[in-house]
């Protein structure tokens, strides 16, 4: 293997980690606009500015290493925004903030995963004030992730009381029909053919 192959690795994946975090500046007011609660949505807006910082913070480390953040497409990050975009799209009831945090979850998993492994890379290669700094994003990830779960307690009892009254109204309406609506129509020609 290789002597620098760690180094390229490290590279790598902090060229993804840069996409992905601009990938998210432009999703997050998307998801922000989407939100019915305003929680949620200050929430998403708070995330948009330590973002905004993540991607600074990349930027300051390539620039220590001399090295340019762009050149490469972060395809998980991708679908994930991807992902996000059909929620918003398919969601329009209760379940929509529900469902927004669901992919916002998925989102601070994956980059707690590439922040967690390029931290330990920056270590391992004796890059101290990038730990530094990889480790305060890391941080806010997991931060942010605590925040969505702490949200998600009650926007999801709110879905779910949501979702009962939706049902006991549909139960409501089907029961207020009139009884002529469930007739079939083999009566009316049973009577015809009596005549």
């Amino acid at each position: 293997m290789p002597e620098n192959s760690l180094q390229q690795l490290y590279v790598e994946q902090l060229k993804d980690l840069y996409n992905a975090e601009n990938q998210l500046v432009k999703a997050l007011p998307k998801m922000a606009k989407a939100a019915k609660s305003e929680e949620l949505r200050e929430g998403f807006e708070q995330h948009l500015q330590q973002t905004k910082g993540h991607v600074q913070r990349l930027e300051q480390i390539f620039g220590a290493m001399d090295e340019s953040p762009k050149g490469r497409k972060c395809a998980g990050m991708q679908g994930l925004v991807q992902e996000g975009e059909e929620v918003i799209e398919e969601n329009t009831d209760d379940a929509l903030d529900a469902g927004l945090i669901a992919a916002a979850q998925r989102v601070e998993h994956y980059e707690i995963a590439g922040y967690g492994s390029v931290r330990t890379f920056a270590e391992l290669l004796g890059e101290s004030e990038a730990v530094n700094l990889l480790q305060q994003t890391l941080d806010e990830e997991k931060e942010t992730d605590e925040k969505l779960t702490e949200i998600a307690k009650e926007v999801n009892s709110e879905a779910m009381s949501g979702d009962a009254e939706s049902q006991r109204s549909e139960e409501s309406e089907e029961a207020e029909e009139p009884e002529s609506t469930h007739r079939t129509k083999r009566a009316p020609k049973a009577r015809s053919a009596r005549a």
